[in-house]
């Protein structure tokens, strides 16, 4: 964490002189007093001036985008990240012009797996709670419209066949996906059955 020393006349004085240098706003240190001011002989022989130490508090953003860059650099990918608000929560898009696939992997696994653990890195800075969705090349919403038309698809299926489909495991905003997708379907209904990371949906005639 990056710490500096101020100076200044008074408290006050050192302390807008150190975020002066920083170039943040006070609720982004904190503040440590060095050394109070002292007015020395006659008020002119001897006197001392203010001294503070601001400490740089971690921006959750900030450290969520380095996290990303540090892990697409190891892959050979230089990234751009765009902040957008969702319905979800914040979501941090990537974009880039080598080998997105290499972000997203199979599935979209590698990209849940990196968007786990960037939501640790940021709430490690932050007082609340901060849900992080993790987009690459506009891959999440690829991926909930082939979910949707994969449910539609099934369930014509068992309405047709009258049998029951067990869908392989997913993870659980996919699951959500289907059970949203399907939740005012006329025939058939869906629930979830087993124990993570091999939970499975069902999908069954009303």
């Amino acid at each position: 964490m990056k710490k500096i020393l101020a100076s200044g006349k008074t408290i006050d004085d050192a302390v807008k002189n150190g975020l002066a240098q920083l170039q943040v706003t006070e609720d982004r240190v904190k503040v440590v007093i060095v050394e109070q001011p002292s007015r020395g002989f006659l008020g002119l022989i001897g006197s001392k001036e203010a001294k503070v130490e601001l400490e740089l508090i971690p921006d959750s953003k900030e450290e969520a985008e380095v996290f990303i860059r540090d892990v697409a650099k190891a892959m050979g990918l230089d990234v751009q990240l765009t902040w957008q608000q969702s319905k979800d929560g914040v979501q941090l898009s990537i974009a880039c012009d080598g080998d997105i696939g290499m972000i997203i992997g199979k599935r979209g696994q590698t990209l849940d797996a990196l968007q786990y653990l960037v939501t640790i890195v940021a709430n490690r800075y932050s007082d609340n709670h901060i849900r992080i969705v993790l987009d690459a090349q506009n891959f999440r919403e690829g991926r909930r419209k082939r979910l949707e038309s994969l449910s539609d698809r099934l369930a014509g299926t068992v309405i047709r066949t009258r049998k029951e489909i067990v869908l392989e495991p997913m993870v659980p905003h996919e699951r959500k996906i289907i059970h949203s997708h399907l939740q005012s379907h006329a025939k058939v209904r869906t629930f979830s059955k087993g124990d993570e990371p091999n939970r499975r949906i069902v999908i069954t005639l009303k």
